[in-house]
């Protein structure tokens, strides 16, 4: 079977299925899906293509033809739109080679359209599972938007579809926000704690380990104090990435307690002072932690074993009244 034969079906189908939809709307989505796979079992007169009216539940698309495929997609709304498969697509028939959408559309004016899957995925929604979002009629394909086809994306290995994800994610992020999912590469995955905490019921070396890391991605915390905006990173990261919810950030770089916790009154500046304490504990941060989180913070990967040397020369940009490549890290 061509494409062309395979699509003069689906013209068939869907004109079939609006008709009956007219007449009484399709109330269910298996409803919808059975009824589908009935129509299409029906228009294909090919005896060697033999379409499974019991497949698995899991299986994506939901109806195989051959070497075609049939996602099917079925809202009571007037909306085009829908939730999709996920981006793993692990239960992916493999003799499918194309797959097309048909949507069943009851609300408003019932109606049953087909196209392109590709032409259809038009964002991925990043829950636990990211998951592709479809649309009938989109002008904005999501692999056009990411600079790849469909098929290349979906045999690619999971951490260069998470590259095209996150690329992607980006490029709609409005001015504060962070992404919260960043698995990276092969072997290393993050999870957030179900569970939301507060800073300040840590144990101190759990504060310790997370000041760390939060001073590492986020060198801006040395600008002025007259800076509004400069703990906003610090913020979403410990929320986003440890589920951790910081009332004043300041006060984990800038409070006495941190800064100067022998209260010897020597004054000098707080942050510097508290960066220096915790010299260590940055260090070992910097060679463990995931690359991806460099690359959203500081907008470029670094190397572990360069990530202290970069962080200065970040941080010498920032400050205003100190130089912290001079007073910090000279063990380096």
């Amino acid at each position: 079977m061509t494409r062309q034969e395979f699509e003069g079906i689906l013209n068939r189908l869907v004109q079939q299925l609006t008709e009956e939809a007219r007449e009484e709307a399709f109330t269910k989505a298996d409803q919808f899906e059975n009824r589908v796979r009935e129509v299409a079992k029906a228009l294909v007169t090919d005896p060697d293509i033999e379409i499974d009216m019991d497949p698995p539940a899991q299986a994506f698309p939901d109806v195989a033809v051959g070497e075609f495929g049939i996602e099917v997609k079925f809202t009571t709304q007037d909306t085009w739109r829908s939730v999709a498969n996920s981006i793993l697509e692990t239960n992916r028939v493999q003799e499918v080679k194309h797959v097309y959408l048909v949507f069943g559309k009851m609300g408003g004016t019932p109606q049953v359209k087909w196209n392109e899957y590709e032409k259809c995925v038009m964002h991925v929604r990043t829950s636990h599972v990211p998951r592709f979002e479809v649309e009938i009629g989109t002008d904005k394909p999501l692999f056009q938007q990411m600079g790849v086809t469909y098929d290349e994306f979906r045999n690619s290995e999971m951490h260069e579809k998470m590259e095209h994800i996150r690329g992607y994610a980006r490029s709609r992020l409005k001015k504060g926000e962070r992404l919260w999912w960043l698995e990276d590469t092969d072997g290393e995955e993050h999870s957030l704690p179900i569970q939301a905490r507060l800073y300040t019921k840590l144990d101190i070396n759990e504060k310790t380990r997370l000041r760390a890391e939060a001073v590492l991605l986020c060198p801006r915390i040395v600008e002025s104090g007259r800076s509004r905006d400069k703990y906003d990173d610090v913020v979403l990261f410990l929320l986003t990435y440890h589920g951790v919810l910081c009332h004043q950030a300041r006060d984990l770089f800038s409070a006495g307690s941190v800064a100067n916790p022998k209260n010897d009154d020597n004054g000098g500046i707080y942050i510097e002072r508290a960066i220096k304490l915790i010299e260590p504990e940055i260090q070992e941060a910097a060679l463990r932690m995931d690359a991806a989180l460099f690359e959203e913070y500081w907008g470029r990967p670094v190397p572990p074993e360069q990530r202290i040397e970069e962080w200065l020369r970040l941080a010498d940009g920032y400050a205003r009244d100190w130089v912290p490549s001079e007073v910090l890290f000279l063990d380096r």
